[in-house]
């Protein structure tokens, strides 16, 4: 059970404001302040600092927040097993980015599930950054995610490293064989901004010396399922994981694009809090939906 002064501690790290965690807490800001005092005598640290009027957290109070958030996302898991003796049910609750759980583990999710009957399974389906958030605040318990992040706060394990290729429908105006340039002045269908995906494109492009700029024709979508449709009718063309869009390429549905002296490969990232004594526990997941 976690302490209510590091409870009192996180809302402070999430608001960056004593008035604002105060009000969630509902409690004074006084009693926040005994609380942030408590803990600094405790671990014999000062936790907060001011820049200016912008509250920051120290050296020791960033410390203090990986381990607070790694303990209490351990604490929730704790209840959910003591429920499950009560239920005699298992509760998987887990992430995964777009493309990921919606075309890459979607076979091995499926075995899973059959196989373990037992199971109550929560998956959410967001990006990077919103399920870094979650695994933090303890809403999930591990993730599957693409993209770029700071990793020092989390146990990492590759999950798979995937080929991006460009695709069009079967009657879109370009030639089997390109070279990159050739496609500037197509209709590029593009994840939205934030997106992890549209990140390691960008990324990609960068290697070429080209950003998404140079495509001035661009569709600018939320949903992977979206912008394949639109590929599809002749719309546009995209840049796609080979895995998600095999099944419309072997019913020609969906046409490869080769590219001339182009290859990009995208590496998926497994990862849980560092830490947490459930490291075992997930290290099962990775091996149950790893192909």
């Amino acid at each position: 059970m976690l302490d209510f002064r590091i409870h009192t501690f996180l809302c402070v790290c999430r608001h960056m404001n004593y008035t604002k965690a105060a009000a969630e807490l509902h409690i004074t800001q006084p009693a926040v302040s005994q609380h942030i005092r408590y803990l600094e005598n405790e671990y014999h640290a000062k936790l907060f600092d001011y820049t200016g009027k912008h509250l920051i957290l120290t050296q020791a109070g960033h410390i203090l927040l990986d381990a607070a958030a790694t303990i209490r996302h351990d604490d929730l898991i704790l209840k959910e097993k003591l429920q499950e003796l009560r239920r005699s049910t298992k509760i998987v609750s887990f992430g995964a980015t777009h493309t990921i759980g919606e075309f890459m583990i979607v076979d091995k999710l499926a075995q899973y599930l059959r196989e373990n009957q037992e199971v109550l399974l929560r998956l959410e389906i967001a990006d990077t950054e919103q399920l870094l958030q979650e695994i933090n605040d303890g809403k999930i318990d591990f993730a599957i995610v693409e993209g770029f992040f700071e990793q020092k706060q989390y146990e990492t394990m590759l999950f798979s490293k995937e080929p991006l290729i460009a695709v069009c429908g079967p009657e879109f105006d370009v030639p089997d064989e390109v070279e990159l340039t050739d496609l500037l002045l197509k209709r590029l269908c593009v994840r939205e901004r934030g997106s992890g995906s549209r990140d390691l494109l960008e990324r990609t492009l960068a290697e070429y010396s080209l950003s998404l700029e140079d495509f001035p024709y661009r569709a600018e979508i939320g949903s992977p399922q979206t912008i394949k449709a639109l590929v599809h009718c002749n719309a546009g063309f995209s840049f796609s994981y080979e895995k998600s869009v095999r099944d419309e390429l072997a019913a020609g549905t969906l046409r490869k694009i080769h590219i001339r002296n182009f290859t990009a490969e995208h590496s998926f990232t497994f990862l849980w809090r560092k830490g947490s004594m459930y490291g075992n526990t997930f290290r099962g997941m990775f091996e149950a939906l790893k192909d």
